[in-house]
């Protein structure tokens, strides 16, 4: 897992008038979960307002727990970020869908879990995602799938 150079590659891409973040993750290994928020920090530098960067983090740091906690294998992450935007990736390679603000057991978009669906904070990721990025989706792969999410850049004031 180094962090370094992939910051470094992320320099370079910058330079070259794109930028780009790509790595895979290893199953089960929670401690990916910061070094992707820092790698997203480098990416995201002097990209959007505070509060546009803040949300990339979050809702990047939810989609890459979520592959790494509900599959038994390994995730893959890649961002990019150009003019029309942010579009973050994470894809893992287990056949289980995740569970939608649209399925949620007890149904009903756009709902919250209910206290006693799930102990703790678990099952509000998606809703998350679906409640701060300008798009996002489930793409079904031969195996696994891909959620993501797009958010636009501020507009110039």
């Amino acid at each position: 897992m180094e962090i370094g150079g992939l910051a470094r590659a992320t320099a370079a891409a910058r330079n070259g008038g794109g930028a780009f973040l790509s790595r895979r993750l290893a199953g089960a290994e929670l401690r990916a979960v910061p070094e992707v928020r820092h790698a997203l920090r480098v990416l995201l530098h002097g990209w959007g307002t505070g509060d546009l960067r803040d949300s990339a983090e979050l809702l990047t740091c939810e989609l890459v727990t979520n592959a790494l906690v509900h599959s038994d294998d390994d995730a893959e992450i890649t961002a990019t970020v150009g003019p029309r935007g942010l579009h973050v990736e994470v894809r893992d390679f287990s056949a289980g869908a995740p569970r939608t603000p649209d399925t949620n057991r007890r149904g009903g978009q756009g709902r919250l879990p209910a206290a006693d669906d799930e102990p703790g904070t678990s099952g509000r990721g998606l809703f998350l995602v679906q409640s701060l990025a300008d798009a996002w989706g489930i793409r079904a792969h031969e195996v696994g799938k891909s959620v993501w999410f797009d958010l636009a850049p501020a507009p110039a004031s």
